[in-house]
C-alpha cells in the first residue's frame, strides 16, 4: 500500500516478502526432518529433511542473492518525516522483525549449541517472556496511534488528542480489574487495559472519520461511504486487542489441579465442583479404552456431565487421551484422565483457562479484517489504473 500510495519502502516490501516465505520453508524443514523434538514435529525422516533442506537453500539462497543484486537499482521513494504514517509503518516493521528474530533465536539456539558442543539445553517461557513481551509492548501501545497519522508529515500531539476516549476507557477498565483482582497478579489489569486500548482506539478512528459525535444525521451515510480497507483495518486492530485480553487472562488467572482421584471424590476449581463418578471399559474399532465420568456443579446445581477417555491402540500399544471439555465465553474447563495410580484411583489434571476463547476469536477477527481489506475496490483496480496512466504519459 505504501509503495502504491507514496512510492516508498520498496526494499522493505520485497525483503519482507522473501523473509516471510523463507520462514515458512524453515518451519516445514524443522517439523518434517526430525531436527526439532516437539509435539509438532510429526515426522522423523532424515531423507525427507535433506530434500526439504535442498529446496530451502535453492529458494531462500536464490531469492536473497537476487535481492542483493537488484535491490541497489531500486530508486528511493518519496521522502517522509519520522512522525508520519510511513514512519509508523517502519517502526511497526522493525518491532515485528525484532519479535520474530527473538522467537527464531529461541527456537534454533538449542539446536546450534547441541551441534557445536553436544550440550543439550531447553529454552522455555522465561526466555520468551523476557524477550518477546518487551518488544511487543511498545507496538501494542503505538498501534491505535497509527491510523491517526497522516502521510508524509503528521501532528503527533493532535493524533494523541483524538485518542482521549480510548485512553479513558483503558484506564477505567484497568482500574476496575485492579479493584476486583487486588490480590494480584499486578500486571494483569494493565494487560487487560492494553487490550481495551487497542479495541477502543480502532473504534475511535472510525468514529472520527464519520463524525459520530459531530453530525449524527450524516454519520450513517459517511459510514456507508467508507472504503472497505477502513473497516478491515479497524477489525484487524480490534482483533489484536481481543487476543491480548485472552493471552493476559489465561497467563494471569489460569487455575490447575494435578491430583489422584478415586470414584466419589470431588475437587473445587474456579467456582466449579468436579466430581469423579467412576470409569468403565469399552472397545473401539482399533483400540481399547476406559471412560471416565465426571459431574460438574456450581453452587450445588448441575452444570454438565463430562466424559474423558483413555485409549490404548492395537497393536502398537500407543496411548492417547481424549479430554473432557466444557467451553464457555468465560473460559474452558479441561479434565484429563491419566494413568491408574498404584491400582487405586487415577491421575487427573483439571484446569480452567479463563477467556481462552478470546485468543481464537481475536485471530478470527484479524483474519476477517485482512479479507475485507483485500476486497477494497482501490486495491483491486488501483495498480492497473496507475499503469495505464503511466503508459499514456509516455
Amino acid at each position: 500500500i505504501v509503495v502504491e500510495k507514496r512510492n516508498a519502502l520498496k526494499i522493505w516490501t520485497v525483503l519482507l516478502s522473501i523473509l516471510a516465505f523463507s520462514l515458512s520453508l524453515l518451519g516445514t524443514f524443522l517439523v518434517r526432518s526430525g531436527v526439532l523434538t516437539s509435539v509438532h514435529a510429526f515426522a522423523v525422516d532424515p531423507a525427507r529433511g535433506v530434500f526439504v533442506l535442498g529446496i530451502l537453500c535453492v529458494f531462500i539462497g536464490g531469492a536473497l542473492a537476487l535481492f542483493a543484486w537488484r535491490a541497489p537499482e531500486l530508486k528511493a521513494g518519496g521522502l517522509f518525516a519520522p512522525i508520519s504514517r510511513e514512519g509508523g509503518l517502519v517502526i511497526n516493521n522493525l518491532l515485528l522483525c525484532a519479535a520474530c528474530a527473538a522467537v527464531l533465536i529461541g527456537t534454533l539456539y538449542p539446536l546450534a549449541l547441541e551441534s557445536v558442543t553436544g550440550e543439550k539445553i531447553s529454552v522455555g517461557p522465561p526466555y520468551f517472556d523476557l524477550t518477546f513481551g518487551p518488544i511487543m509492548l511498545p507496538l501494542v501501545l503505538l498501534v491505535p496511534l497509527g491510523p491517526f497519522l497522516t502521510w508524509k508529515r503528521a501532528d503527533l500531539l493532535g493524533a494523541m488528542q483524538r485518542l482521549w476516549f480510548a485512553a479513558g476507557a483503558a484506564v477505567l477498565v484497568g482500574v476496575a480489574f485492579l479493584a476486583f483482582q487486588y490480590r494480584g497478579p499486578w500486571a494483569a489489569p494493565f494487560g487487560i487495559a492494553l487490550g481495551v486500548w487497542l479495541i477502543a482506539g480502532s473504534l475511535s478512528e472510525i468514529a472520527q472519520r464519520i463524525g459520530l459525535f459531530q453530525s449524527g444525521a450524516n454519520s450513517f451515510a459517511r459510514l456507508m461511504g467508507l472504503p472497505r480497507a477502513a473497516f478491515g483495518m479497524t477489525l484487524a486492530h480490534a482483533g489484536v486487542g481481543v487476543m491480548v485480553i485472552g493471552i493476559v487472562a489465561i497467563t494471569a488467572w489460569k487455575e490447575e489441579r494435578i491430583l489422584v482421584m478415586k470414584p466419589g471424590e470431588t475437587v473445587e476449581i474456579a467456582g466449579y465442583a468436579v466430581a469423579f463418578k467412576g470409569e468403565e471399559e469399552f472397545k473401539g474399532p482399533n483400540y481399547d479404552g476406559d471412560w471416565g465420568f465426571f459431574t460438574v456443579t456450581r453452587g450445588g446445581a448441575l452444570v454438565e456431565d463430562l466424559v474423558s477417555e483413555k485409549r490404548n491402540f492395537r497393536p502398537s500399544g500407543m496411548q492417547t487421551t481424549e479430554v473432557a471439555l466444557r467451553e464457555t465465553l468465560a473460559g474452558d474447563l479441561y479434565i484429563v484422565m491419566g494413568d491408574r495410580h498404584d491400582g487405586e484411583g487415577r491421575n487427573m489434571r483439571i484446569s480452567f483457562n479463563p477467556l481462552i476463547t478470546c485468543i481464537w476469536l481475536g485471530a478470527l477477527i484479524m483474519f476477517l479484517g485482512g479479507a475485507i481489506s483485500l476486497t477494497d475496490r482501490r486495491y483491486r483496480i488501483g495498480a492497473p489504473k496507475r499503469a495505464a496512466t503511466l503508459a499514456a504519459a509516455e
